[in-house]
Order: structure tokens, then C-alpha cells, then sequence
């Protein structure tokens, strides 16, 4: 029997649990000094542990994301914001101040959330440069999931998986050899390929993980299927795979980012497009007749067609060719079209498109009718069909990931819905204004595809 590894990595929880009621007390008493008495300690205390619990707020692992640390954090000041004025009430407080109990909460958060983040990144850190912290793996299985889990675990070496061995019926290590090789070395953690692996195999390694602290987890054969949120649910003892609704579904929180839309926008164009417009125009015209707005016609939600606008990048007499790909160093490409394509300022044309209700600042990046035909031949009928379920955006996941532009390869394509149908089922406004912010980034270093 293998005992349990991990060194001192279990005690990270707790000393956070520990540092931040230290900083909820100190802060209270600091900000709250007219309140805070003994009660008013154990009840911020308490109601902070259980709030935490409920929130699972110091359930972050080495593959959690920042934007749900945000929302953890987030989440977490709401609640205890509010059980504070429920508290209030309950004892009849009333010299209480909205400022002081918004700064306390401020203040707070933000001191803990510094510290979260600094431990979240120390641990990558040292992860990535001195391979500390690490979880031993094997995998079992050779299909082509199971090798895409490999790439990911030697590429993201911040998340501390060390891959020892994989072991297949279809290669020279097989599946009974794994037993051996389990029997030698200190294995952590256990990923069986589902289709690959009998159940009697598979109740031996849950077997052996229940009596040596090793974890096992299960690759499911989802190759055709590009949903990231698959979810187990239990019909007694029986255990379904299913893909949640997604949250744009709810007319909430389409109003929510319609809303967003409509003000972003509006933003853009009065003090961007209010002065960009005459400069491109007399840039644009001196060196190419024509017009200042090229419009063509793309599918959008629901494959519903629409006039979409963009600055003229080409020459008058190349624009109606829209059927070839630019490419680099295209002819048809103007000297200011080359800078404003690079720059995407040819793009911002399309905060008309947003303002009308056509499209919107995030979201899959809408195709020219001629591509949709194309690209619908290559892709899984259920996948491109749910692409098209959201308005189309200016700017989307798949572009700030890098696919952006001329589709050279099938897997340029493949890789583009599948960046966009993970961001319509995880949708949320701290994720578009992440991938505006990045956008925005990669503007200013300037992208390869970018032409």
C-alpha cells in the first residue's frame, strides 16, 4: 500500500481559512468601530465560514480559472453584505453607515482576494520552475483524447501534472502492465479512456485507488462532441452524462448583455467613430475611389442574413470579389487597409451592427454566406448549428486564442467553433469584458493572422 503524497500542499487551505478571518476581524474593527463587539466577531466570523462553505469558496484547484476566482470573490462580498444588514436589522441597529459597511466589504475582499491570487500564482510558479507540488500521473488508454490530456499536461507545466506513463492495449505498454508499473511507483492520480477499458478493468483500478489514496478519473470519448460542460447527474445509482443549459438561454441574461451591447456601443461611436469616421474617410478616398463603408451580407443569429459594415480596406474594383480569403500581402489591399486591418479599426463599422441589434461587441464572428455553405460541410451539423444560436460578435474566444482570419487548415475551423461554442455555454459578462480586454491587447502587440 501507497501512502498519501502531496507533502505540505493540504495545509494551504487552512492557513488561508485562518488569514482571512484574521483580515475580516482586523478590518471590522478598524472600519466598523462604532459595531464590532464580541457578537459582532463571532457572527462575521461564522457567517463568513458558512457563507465560504456554501460558495465553496476555498475550493480552488491547481485548473481552476481566474474569472471564477472573481466570482467566488465576487459572490462571496454579495452575501456577506447582505447577512451583514440582515444582522443589523434583526438587532435594531441603526446608526449604521452604507459607506462603512461598502468600504469594510471593499476593502476587505480586495486585501483577500490579493492574497488568494499571490498564492494562486506562487503555486504555478513553483510548479512551472521547480516542479514542486506536482500530481504523478498515468494514463490509460491510446485514443485521441487520451493523447490531447498528454499534450495539455506537459504544455500547461503550472498545473503541476507529470505524466509517468500511458498504457494501451495498442502499445507496447498494456493495459495489465500498468498494474505492475502501479505496484512500483507513487502514482497520484488514475485517468482511464472509457471506451478503451473493460468494467471489470476499471473496478480493478477503482479498487486499488480506494486502498492506495490514488484518485481515478474517467476520459470520456467526446471526439465529435466540442461541449466542455458535460454534467454527471444520478438516477439512483446510475450515473448520466449531459450538457446543461446554456446560460444565454435565459431572457435575463439576454437583456443583460443587450444591454451591455447597446451602451458599449454607443460609447465606441460618439467618441471613437465621431472623429475616426471624417479622418479614415479622406485617408481611405486619396488613395482608392470608392466608398468609405464596404457592406456584405453574412449570417447571424439563427442564420438570419444581414448587411454587415466594415471600413473599405480594398480597392473599389476588388471589394466585390468576396469569394477569396485575404491572404498575406494580398494586391487587392490598400496601404491604409493593410494598417487598419492589422489594427482591426476596419471592424469598428460593426458597433452600427451591434446598435441595430444585428450583432453583438462578443460572440462567434459571423462568416460570408459563400464560407457558411463551405464551412458547414466540415464541421458536425448539431456543433455549426449551435454556433449560430447567439448574435454574432465583433470580436470573440476564438479570435483572441488566435483564430482569427484566413482558414489555411481544417483544424483552423474545428478550433474556431470549438472556442465558440465553449464561450456561449459559459457565457458571463466577466468573461466578455476579459475577452475585450484581451482583444484589446492583442491590438496593441499586434496578431500573426492579422492581415
Amino acid at each position: 500500500m501507497h501512502h498519501k503524497r502531496g507533502g505540505y500542499s493540504y495545509l494551504i487551505r487552512p492557513i488561508l481559512i485562518v488569514i482571512d478571518l484574521v483580515i475580516l476581524i482586523t478590518s471590522s474593527s478598524y472600519f466598523l468601530t462604532h459595531l464590532t463587539d464580541n457578537r459582532f466577531y463571532i457572527f462575521i466570523s461564522i457567517t463568513w465560514l458558512i457563507v465560504a462553505y456554501l460558495l465553496s469558496f476555498y475550493e480552488v484547484y491547481r485548473y481552476s480559472k481566474v474569472i471564477t476566482i472573481v466570482s467566488l470573490l465576487c459572490k462571496q462580498a454579495t452575501l456577506i453584505l447582505i447577512l451583514m444588514y440582515a444582522y443589523f436589522g434583526l438587532l435594531r441597529i441603526s446608526n449604521i453607515s452604507f459607506k462603512d459597511n461598502s468600504k469594510f466589504i471593499f476593502i476587505t475582499i480586495s486585501i483577500i482576494g490579493i492574497i488568494k491570487f499571490i498564492s494562486y500564482y506562487a503555486l504555478k510558479r513553483y510548479r512551472s520552475y521547480l516542479g514542486g507540488n506536482n500530481r504523478r500521473v498515468i494514463i490509460v488508454g491510446n485514443n485521441k483524447s487520451a493523447q490531447q490530456l498528454k499534450t495539455f499536461f506537459n504544455k500547461r507545466k503550472d498545473m503541476g501534472y507529470k505524466v509517468l506513463e500511458i498504457f494501451s492495449n495498442k502499445s507496447p505498454n498494456t493495459i495489465q502492465d500498468s498494474f505492475e508499473f502501479l505496484a512500483k511507483e507513487e502514482v497520484d492520480e488514475i485517468y482511464c479512456s472509457m471506451d478503451e477499458i473493460s468494467n471489470e478493468t476499471l473496478n480493478e483500478y477503482i479498487k486499488y485507488a480506494d486502498q492506495n489514496y490514488t484518485i481515478v478519473k474517467f476520459i470520456p470519448n467526446t471526439e465529435h462532441i466540442f461541449s466542455k460542460r458535460l454534467k454527471t447527474d444520478y438516477y439512483e445509482y446510475l450515473p448520466v452524462l449531459s450538457i446543461p443549459e446554456v446560460s444565454l438561454n435565459s431572457s435575463a441574461n439576454r437583456t443583460i448583455k443587450r444591454a451591455f451591447d447597446i451602451v458599449f456601443s454607443l460609447l465606441v461611436i460618439i467618441f471613437i467613430l465621431s472623429w475616426l469616421i471624417p479622418l479614415l474617410y479622406v485617408l481611405i478616398k486619396t488613395e482608392s475611389n470608392g466608398p468609405l463603408i464596404y457592406s456584405h451580407r453574412r449570417n447571424g443569429i439563427n442564420y438570419k442574413e444581414f448587411v454587415c459594415y466594415k471600413f473599405r480596406s480594398m480597392r473599389h474594383d476588388d471589394c466585390s470579389n468576396d469569394l477569396t480569403q485575404v491572404k498575406k500581402e494580398d494586391h487587392r489591399v490598400t496601404k491604409i487597409g493593410r494598417f487598419i486591418r492589422r489594427t482591426s479599426i476596419d471592424e469598428l463599422p460593426q458597433f452600427f451592427n451591434v446598435l441595430f441589434g444585428d450583432m453583438s461587441v462578443v460572440g462567434p464572428r459571423p462568416h460570408m454566406l459563400s464560407y457558411t455553405k463551405e464551412y458547414a460541410k466540415r464541421i458536425d451539423k448539431y456543433n455549426f448549428v449551435f454556433r449560430h444560436s447567439v448574435k454574432p460578435g465583433i470580436t470573440g474566444m476564438a479570435q483572441v486564442k488566435g483564430y482569427r482570419g484566413e482558414v489555411e487548415h481544417n483544424e483552423d475551423i474545428v478550433n474556431r467553433i470549438k472556442y465558440d461554442i465553449f464561450y456561449i455555454e459559459n457565457w458571463s459578462l466577466l468573461l466578455d469584458s476579459k475577452i475585450i480586454l484581451n482583444t484589446i491587447l492583442n491590438v496593441i502587440k499586434g496578431q500573426e493572422k492579422a492581415y
